[in-house]
């Protein structure tokens, strides 16, 4: 298992209590360098139920854990936050929608443009995605050329 000391310190900073499964998930969610849904998560742990793997999303957002990507792809993505993240307007990222390959990176160097609202409206929290085509896609279609 992916540096089980690691894992157990990112449940602990949230105060989410280590179990088996949930060390699976979220091993599960830090390969690679992409956001993954409720299906890819489900596709990546066969002997997983479907709804356990639910239930811990909604734990691992709770406690501000993983943030939820709204990329159009009619999927909610979800990507682990660094721990000094508290998922707020002001820790939000920049996120890249490849149209290609259909992934979803958090750009998290990039920071959210500054939005001034109109007085009365209250900022909960940004979704900034920007879509087109990944290194990987990029480099196959220029090949393709």
């Amino acid at each position: 298992m992916e540096n089980e000391d690691f894992l157990l310190h990112k449940l602990k900073h949230r105060d989410i209590k280590p179990t088996a499964v949930r060390l699976l998930i979220l091993q599960q969610m830090m390969r690679g360098n992409q956001a993954v849904s409720l299906p890819d998560l489900e596709r990546f742990l066969p002997t997983v139920d479907k709804s356990t793997i639910s239930r811990t999303l909604s734990l691992f957002l709770l406690h501000a854990l993983i943030h939820a990507i709204d990329d159009g792809s009619g999927a909610m993505k979800y990507a682990v936050c660094d721990d000094d993240c508290e998922c707020v307007p002001q820790d939000e990222h920049t996120h890249f929608y490849c149209t290609e390959c259909h992934r979803t990176f958090c750009l998290k160097h990039i920071a959210v443009p500054k939005v001034e609202l109109p007085d009365g409206f209250q900022l909960k929290n940004i979704n900034y995605v920007i879509k087109g085509l990944c290194p990987e896609c990029s480099e196959k279609n220029a090949r393709r050329i």
